[in-house]
Protein backbone atom coordinates (compact mmCIF):
# COMPACT_ATOMS: atom_id res chain seq x y z
CA UNK A 1 0.00 0.00 0.00
CA UNK A 2 3.07 2.80 -0.10
CA UNK A 3 1.51 3.86 -3.00
CA UNK A 4 -1.15 4.67 -1.66
CA UNK A 5 0.21 6.19 1.47
CA UNK A 6 1.56 9.05 -1.43
CA UNK A 7 -2.05 9.96 -2.55
CA UNK A 8 -3.45 11.75 0.26
CA UNK A 9 -1.57 15.08 1.99
CA UNK A 10 -2.30 16.46 5.10
CA UNK A 11 -4.11 19.61 4.98
CA UNK A 12 -1.95 21.15 7.82
CA UNK A 13 -0.78 24.53 6.79
CA UNK A 14 -0.11 27.14 9.52
CA UNK A 15 0.47 30.47 7.76
CA UNK A 16 -2.75 29.01 5.73
CA UNK A 17 -4.47 28.34 8.92
CA UNK A 18 -3.37 31.75 10.51
CA UNK A 19 -4.76 33.72 7.36
CA UNK A 20 -7.56 32.30 7.46
CA UNK A 21 -8.60 32.80 10.98
CA UNK A 22 -6.91 36.62 10.46
CA UNK A 23 -10.09 36.73 7.39
CA UNK A 24 -12.80 35.70 9.90
CA UNK A 25 -11.88 37.44 12.10
CA UNK A 26 -12.60 40.69 10.41
CA UNK A 27 -15.43 38.83 9.55
CA UNK A 28 -16.59 38.98 13.24
CA UNK A 29 -15.54 42.82 13.59
CA UNK A 30 -18.23 43.82 10.92
CA UNK A 31 -21.46 41.46 11.66
CA UNK A 32 -20.74 38.94 14.27
CA UNK A 33 -19.43 35.67 15.55
CA UNK A 34 -20.82 32.25 14.46
CA UNK A 35 -19.74 30.15 16.19
CA UNK A 36 -19.60 26.45 14.83
CA UNK A 37 -19.66 27.63 11.40
CA UNK A 38 -16.03 29.25 11.84
CA UNK A 39 -14.23 26.12 12.69
CA UNK A 40 -15.61 24.34 9.42
CA UNK A 41 -15.15 27.06 7.45
CA UNK A 42 -10.89 26.90 8.29
CA UNK A 43 -11.23 23.71 7.74
CA UNK A 44 -12.64 24.07 3.98
CA UNK A 45 -10.26 26.57 3.41
CA UNK A 46 -7.24 24.01 4.57
CA UNK A 47 -8.62 21.17 2.20
CA UNK A 48 -8.64 23.55 -0.42
CA UNK A 49 -5.37 25.16 0.22
CA UNK A 50 -6.87 29.19 -0.45
CA UNK A 51 -8.30 31.52 1.26
CA UNK A 52 -10.96 31.56 -0.82
CA UNK A 53 -12.62 28.08 -0.69
CA UNK A 54 -14.94 27.34 -3.44
CA UNK A 55 -17.87 23.57 -3.52
CA UNK A 56 -19.26 22.69 -6.46
CA UNK A 57 -21.62 19.76 -7.90
CA UNK A 58 -21.68 17.89 -4.74
CA UNK A 59 -23.25 14.30 -5.41
CA UNK A 60 -24.64 12.35 -3.11
CA UNK A 61 -23.42 8.92 -3.65
CA UNK A 62 -24.99 5.60 -1.68
CA UNK A 63 -23.38 2.14 -1.94
CA UNK A 64 -25.11 -0.76 -1.76
CA UNK A 65 -24.68 -4.21 -1.28
CA UNK A 66 -25.82 -7.27 0.61
CA UNK A 67 -24.41 -9.42 3.60
CA UNK A 68 -24.07 -12.97 3.51
CA UNK A 69 -24.15 -12.41 7.89
CA UNK A 70 -27.89 -11.54 6.88
CA UNK A 71 -29.10 -15.10 6.58
CA UNK A 72 -28.44 -15.28 10.33
CA UNK A 73 -31.22 -12.51 11.42
CA UNK A 74 -28.67 -9.85 12.39
CA UNK A 75 -29.79 -6.73 11.08
CA UNK A 76 -30.42 -3.87 13.00
CA UNK A 77 -30.90 -1.61 10.40
CA UNK A 78 -34.79 -0.50 12.06
CA UNK A 79 -36.31 -1.00 8.46
CA UNK A 80 -38.36 -3.74 8.86
CA UNK A 81 -38.52 -5.82 6.25
CA UNK A 82 -36.85 -3.80 3.49
CA UNK A 83 -34.53 -5.53 1.46
CA UNK A 84 -31.40 -4.29 -0.32
CA UNK A 85 -32.97 -4.02 -3.75
CA UNK A 86 -36.34 -2.70 -2.38
CA UNK A 87 -34.15 0.21 -0.61
CA UNK A 88 -32.31 0.53 -3.83
CA UNK A 89 -35.28 0.48 -5.76
CA UNK A 90 -37.14 3.37 -3.65
CA UNK A 91 -33.56 5.42 -3.82
CA UNK A 92 -34.05 5.42 -7.84
CA UNK A 93 -37.65 6.39 -8.18
CA UNK A 94 -37.56 9.14 -5.24
CA UNK A 95 -40.03 7.34 -2.73
CA UNK A 96 -37.48 8.42 -0.03
CA UNK A 97 -36.47 11.90 1.80
CA UNK A 98 -33.50 11.34 1.15
CA UNK A 99 -32.96 11.75 -2.79
CA UNK A 100 -36.41 14.56 -2.24
CA UNK A 101 -33.56 16.30 0.26
CA UNK A 102 -30.51 15.62 -2.45
CA UNK A 103 -32.82 17.07 -5.49
CA UNK A 104 -33.79 20.24 -3.20
CA UNK A 105 -30.05 20.65 -2.33
CA UNK A 106 -29.20 20.57 -5.91
CA UNK A 107 -26.61 17.19 -5.48
CA UNK A 108 -26.59 14.42 -8.24
CA UNK A 109 -27.55 11.15 -6.85
CA UNK A 110 -25.73 7.79 -7.54
CA UNK A 111 -26.58 4.44 -6.33
CA UNK A 112 -23.50 2.40 -6.88
CA UNK A 113 -24.27 -1.71 -7.02
CA UNK A 114 -21.19 -2.63 -5.32
CA UNK A 115 -22.69 -6.43 -4.37
CA UNK A 116 -25.96 -6.92 -4.25
CA UNK A 117 -28.20 -10.03 -4.58
CA UNK A 118 -30.25 -9.29 -7.01
CA UNK A 119 -29.64 -7.51 -10.43
CA UNK A 120 -31.71 -4.20 -10.26
CA UNK A 121 -33.10 -2.78 -13.27
CA UNK A 122 -30.92 -0.72 -15.53
CA UNK A 123 -31.24 3.13 -14.39
CA UNK A 124 -29.49 6.47 -15.13
CA UNK A 125 -28.86 7.02 -11.61
CA UNK A 126 -27.56 3.43 -11.06
CA UNK A 127 -23.80 2.76 -11.62
CA UNK A 128 -22.84 -1.42 -11.77
CA UNK A 129 -19.87 -2.16 -9.84
CA UNK A 130 -21.02 -5.54 -9.01
CA UNK A 131 -18.28 -8.02 -7.33
CA UNK A 132 -20.30 -10.86 -6.51
CA UNK A 133 -23.18 -11.13 -5.62
CA UNK A 134 -23.00 -10.56 -1.82
CA UNK A 135 -20.73 -11.20 0.85
CA UNK A 136 -20.26 -15.22 2.01
CA UNK A 137 -21.39 -15.10 5.65
CA UNK A 138 -18.27 -13.87 8.07
CA UNK A 139 -19.37 -16.09 11.11
CA UNK A 140 -18.18 -19.26 9.07
CA UNK A 141 -15.74 -17.83 6.22
CA UNK A 142 -14.16 -14.53 4.74
CA UNK A 143 -16.82 -12.73 3.57
CA UNK A 144 -14.88 -12.21 0.41
CA UNK A 145 -11.32 -13.01 -0.86
CA UNK A 146 -7.84 -10.32 -0.52
CA UNK A 147 -8.47 -10.72 -4.55
CA UNK A 148 -12.37 -9.28 -4.28
CA UNK A 149 -11.26 -6.63 -1.53
CA UNK A 150 -8.48 -5.18 -3.83
CA UNK A 151 -10.87 -4.85 -6.81
CA UNK A 152 -13.97 -3.33 -4.95
CA UNK A 153 -11.08 -0.75 -3.69
CA UNK A 154 -9.99 -0.38 -7.24
CA UNK A 155 -13.54 -0.33 -8.53
CA UNK A 156 -13.82 2.97 -5.69
CA UNK A 157 -10.35 4.52 -6.85
CA UNK A 158 -11.73 4.64 -10.93
CA UNK A 159 -15.24 6.11 -9.48
CA UNK A 160 -13.73 8.79 -7.40
CA UNK A 161 -11.17 9.97 -10.04
CA UNK A 162 -14.22 10.33 -12.29
CA UNK A 163 -15.83 12.65 -9.95
CA UNK A 164 -17.31 15.99 -11.36
CA UNK A 165 -17.28 18.20 -8.21
CA UNK A 166 -15.16 18.41 -4.97
CA UNK A 167 -17.97 17.42 -2.20
CA UNK A 168 -19.07 14.08 -2.00
CA UNK A 169 -21.85 12.41 0.60
CA UNK A 170 -20.58 8.68 0.87
CA UNK A 171 -23.80 6.62 2.53
CA UNK A 172 -23.96 2.96 2.51
CA UNK A 173 -27.20 0.33 2.90
CA UNK A 174 -27.70 -3.03 2.65
CA UNK A 175 -29.23 -5.52 4.87
CA UNK A 176 -26.76 -6.09 7.29
CA UNK A 177 -24.37 -3.54 6.70
CA UNK A 178 -24.58 -1.82 10.11
CA UNK A 179 -23.37 -5.16 11.30
CA UNK A 180 -20.63 -5.78 8.98
CA UNK A 181 -19.19 -2.59 9.41
CA UNK A 182 -19.81 -2.96 13.40
CA UNK A 183 -16.80 -5.92 12.92
CA UNK A 184 -14.69 -4.12 10.91
CA UNK A 185 -14.69 -0.94 13.73
CA UNK A 186 -14.58 -3.68 16.83
CA UNK A 187 -11.00 -5.38 15.25
CA UNK A 188 -9.35 -2.11 13.91
CA UNK A 189 -10.36 -0.03 17.06
CA UNK A 190 -10.30 -2.67 19.97
CA UNK A 191 -13.94 -1.35 20.52
CA UNK A 192 -16.16 -3.41 22.38
CA UNK A 193 -18.44 -4.75 19.88
CA UNK A 194 -21.95 -4.33 21.74
CA UNK A 195 -21.26 -0.93 22.12
CA UNK A 196 -21.30 -0.32 18.20
CA UNK A 197 -24.54 -2.84 17.64
CA UNK A 198 -26.68 -2.03 20.36
CA UNK A 199 -29.58 0.66 19.16
CA UNK A 200 -30.56 1.58 21.76
CA UNK A 201 -31.51 1.06 25.89
CA UNK A 202 -35.12 -0.21 24.59
CA UNK A 203 -33.50 -3.03 22.28
CA UNK A 204 -34.63 -6.32 22.70
CA UNK A 205 -32.85 -8.11 25.31
CA UNK A 206 -33.65 -11.23 23.59
CA UNK A 207 -32.40 -9.97 19.89
CA UNK A 208 -29.42 -7.96 21.19
CA UNK A 209 -28.13 -11.48 23.12
CA UNK A 210 -28.70 -13.41 19.51
CA UNK A 211 -26.98 -10.51 17.50
CA UNK A 212 -24.19 -10.89 20.22
CA UNK A 213 -23.87 -14.67 19.25
CA UNK A 214 -23.28 -14.57 16.02
CA UNK A 215 -21.16 -11.76 15.74
CA UNK A 216 -18.86 -12.83 18.29
CA UNK A 217 -18.43 -15.97 16.13
CA UNK A 218 -17.54 -14.38 13.37
CA UNK A 219 -14.91 -12.44 15.29
CA UNK A 220 -13.60 -15.71 16.83
CA UNK A 221 -13.73 -17.49 13.58
CA UNK A 222 -10.96 -14.72 12.24
CA UNK A 223 -9.60 -14.06 15.45
CA UNK A 224 -6.04 -13.61 13.99
CA UNK A 225 -6.40 -10.64 11.63
CA UNK A 226 -5.83 -7.65 11.90
CA UNK A 227 -4.46 -6.02 9.15
CA UNK A 228 -6.78 -3.61 7.16
CA UNK A 229 -7.78 -5.28 4.00
CA UNK A 230 -7.70 -8.46 5.41
CA UNK A 231 -10.18 -7.28 8.12
CA UNK A 232 -12.12 -5.93 5.62
CA UNK A 233 -12.53 -8.94 3.31
CA UNK A 234 -12.90 -10.69 6.69
CA UNK A 235 -16.06 -9.23 7.66
CA UNK A 236 -17.15 -7.57 4.40
CA UNK A 237 -18.59 -6.13 2.64
CA UNK A 238 -18.95 -4.93 -1.17
CA UNK A 239 -19.84 -1.37 -0.27
CA UNK A 240 -17.36 -0.95 2.37
CA UNK A 241 -14.49 -1.85 0.10
CA UNK A 242 -15.67 0.59 -3.17
CA UNK A 243 -16.26 3.42 -0.63
CA UNK A 244 -12.48 2.80 1.13
CA UNK A 245 -11.41 3.72 -2.95
CA UNK A 246 -13.45 6.53 -3.37
CA UNK A 247 -12.19 8.40 -0.35
CA UNK A 248 -8.25 7.66 -0.99
CA UNK A 249 -8.86 8.65 -4.70
CA UNK A 250 -11.54 11.83 -3.78
CA UNK A 251 -9.18 12.78 -0.87
CA UNK A 252 -6.11 12.53 -3.06
CA UNK A 253 -7.98 15.80 -5.30
CA UNK A 254 -8.51 17.71 -1.96
CA UNK A 255 -12.29 16.87 -2.69
CA UNK A 256 -14.62 16.93 0.91
CA UNK A 257 -16.10 13.89 1.72
CA UNK A 258 -19.47 13.83 3.98
CA UNK A 259 -19.40 10.76 6.15
CA UNK A 260 -22.94 9.07 6.85
CA UNK A 261 -23.13 5.93 8.71
CA UNK A 262 -21.46 3.45 10.36
CA UNK A 263 -20.81 1.57 6.63
CA UNK A 264 -19.22 4.97 5.93
CA UNK A 265 -17.35 5.29 8.89
CA UNK A 266 -16.13 1.62 8.87
CA UNK A 267 -15.24 2.54 4.96
CA UNK A 268 -13.03 5.73 6.49
CA UNK A 269 -11.28 3.56 9.30
CA UNK A 270 -10.12 1.37 6.58
CA UNK A 271 -8.96 4.47 4.26
CA UNK A 272 -7.12 6.36 7.05
CA UNK A 273 -5.22 3.30 7.88
CA UNK A 274 -3.87 3.19 4.47
CA UNK A 275 -3.53 6.97 4.26
CA UNK A 276 -4.08 8.46 7.11
CA UNK A 277 -4.26 12.56 6.23
CA UNK A 278 -7.63 11.00 4.67
CA UNK A 279 -9.76 11.95 7.62
CA UNK A 280 -8.50 15.47 7.43
CA UNK A 281 -10.72 16.17 4.35
CA UNK A 282 -14.01 14.66 6.22
CA UNK A 283 -17.24 16.01 7.86
CA UNK A 284 -19.45 13.96 9.76
CA UNK A 285 -23.32 13.30 9.53
CA UNK A 286 -26.19 11.20 10.93
CA UNK A 287 -29.03 10.19 9.84
CA UNK A 288 -30.37 8.05 12.91
CA UNK A 289 -30.39 7.78 16.82
CA UNK A 290 -28.62 4.54 16.62
CA UNK A 291 -26.50 4.38 20.02
CA UNK A 292 -23.94 2.52 17.48
CA UNK A 293 -22.91 5.40 15.44
CA UNK A 294 -22.48 7.72 18.57
CA UNK A 295 -19.54 5.01 19.34
CA UNK A 296 -18.30 5.35 15.64
CA UNK A 297 -18.31 9.00 15.39
CA UNK A 298 -16.61 8.57 18.81
CA UNK A 299 -13.77 6.65 17.26
CA UNK A 300 -12.68 9.49 14.95
CA UNK A 301 -13.23 12.50 18.28
CA UNK A 302 -16.25 13.41 15.76
CA UNK A 303 -19.95 14.78 16.19
CA UNK A 304 -22.04 15.38 13.56
CA UNK A 305 -22.73 18.74 11.77
CA UNK A 306 -27.07 18.43 12.21
CA UNK A 307 -28.75 16.46 15.61
CA UNK A 308 -32.44 16.81 14.40
CA UNK A 309 -33.18 13.41 15.79
CA UNK A 310 -33.92 11.85 12.72
CA UNK A 311 -34.63 7.91 12.08
CA UNK A 312 -33.92 8.03 8.26
CA UNK A 313 -31.94 6.60 5.30
CA UNK A 314 -27.83 6.84 5.75
CA UNK A 315 -27.10 9.96 3.74
CA UNK A 316 -30.40 12.18 4.84
CA UNK A 317 -28.49 14.05 7.66
CA UNK A 318 -25.91 14.71 5.19
CA UNK A 319 -27.80 16.45 2.30
CA UNK A 320 -29.76 18.10 5.31
CA UNK A 321 -26.19 19.32 6.64
CA UNK A 322 -24.98 20.50 2.93
CA UNK A 323 -26.58 24.11 3.41
CA UNK A 324 -24.20 24.32 6.34
CA UNK A 325 -21.17 23.54 4.88
CA UNK A 326 -22.23 25.65 1.73
CA UNK A 327 -22.45 28.41 4.14
CA UNK A 328 -19.16 28.10 5.88
CA UNK A 329 -17.52 27.93 2.24
CA UNK A 330 -19.73 30.96 1.35
CA UNK A 331 -18.17 33.04 4.46
CA UNK A 332 -14.88 33.04 2.94
CA UNK A 333 -15.73 33.62 -0.68
CA UNK A 334 -18.38 35.61 -0.85
CA UNK A 335 -18.38 37.97 2.22
CA UNK A 336 -17.17 41.40 1.11
CA UNK A 337 -14.23 42.34 2.89
CA UNK A 338 -13.88 46.23 1.94
CA UNK A 339 -10.27 46.79 0.91
CA UNK A 340 -9.74 42.78 0.15
CA UNK A 341 -7.77 42.73 -2.92
CA UNK A 342 -9.28 39.46 -3.96
CA UNK A 343 -6.10 37.04 -3.61
CA UNK A 344 -6.68 33.36 -2.90
CA UNK A 345 -3.54 32.75 -0.52
CA UNK A 346 -1.52 34.86 1.65
CA UNK A 347 1.88 36.38 1.11
CA UNK A 348 3.09 33.97 2.73
CA UNK A 349 1.89 30.88 0.65
CA UNK A 350 2.74 32.85 -2.91
CA UNK A 351 3.64 30.32 -5.39
CA UNK A 352 0.94 27.44 -4.25
CA UNK A 353 -1.86 26.95 -6.53
CA UNK A 354 -4.71 29.89 -6.50
CA UNK A 355 -7.04 27.76 -5.97
CA UNK A 356 -5.30 24.82 -5.52
CA UNK A 357 -5.79 22.31 -8.43
CA UNK A 358 -5.38 18.46 -7.99
CA UNK A 359 -2.67 17.48 -10.28
CA UNK A 360 -3.13 14.05 -12.04
CA UNK A 361 -2.48 10.65 -11.14
CA UNK A 362 -1.08 9.29 -13.71
CA UNK A 363 2.08 7.66 -11.87
CA UNK A 364 -0.13 5.82 -10.30
CA UNK A 365 -0.85 2.12 -11.33
CA UNK A 366 -4.02 1.29 -9.48
CA UNK A 367 -3.70 -2.25 -10.74
CA UNK A 368 -0.33 -2.90 -8.86
CA UNK A 369 -2.23 -1.72 -5.49
CA UNK A 370 -5.61 -3.12 -5.66
CA UNK A 371 -5.36 -6.05 -7.70
CA UNK A 372 -7.29 -7.07 -10.89
CA UNK A 373 -10.34 -5.65 -12.07
CA UNK A 374 -13.30 -8.28 -11.18
CA UNK A 375 -16.63 -6.40 -12.29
Amino acid sequence: MAAARSLVNPTSNPALERALRDKLQRRQEAGGALGELEPLAIRIGLMQNTLKPRLREPQLMVFAADHGVAVDGVDTSGVANRSTRETVRKLITNQLPLTAFARAQQMSVTIVDCGMADDPPVHDRLLLRKIAHGTRNTRVAMAMTLEQAHAAMRAGMEIGDKLRGNATVLAGVGVGAHESASLVLARLTDSALRDLVISGPDMDTGRLTHLMAVLMAAMARHRDITEPVEVLAAFGGFEVAVMVGVMLMAASKRHLLMIDGVPACAALMVAARIAPAVTDYCVFCRSHQHRGLDQALGLFSASALLEIGMEATDGTGATLAWPLVRSAAALLSDVADGEDNGVSVPDALDGEPEPFTAEPHEEIEMSSIFGPRLY
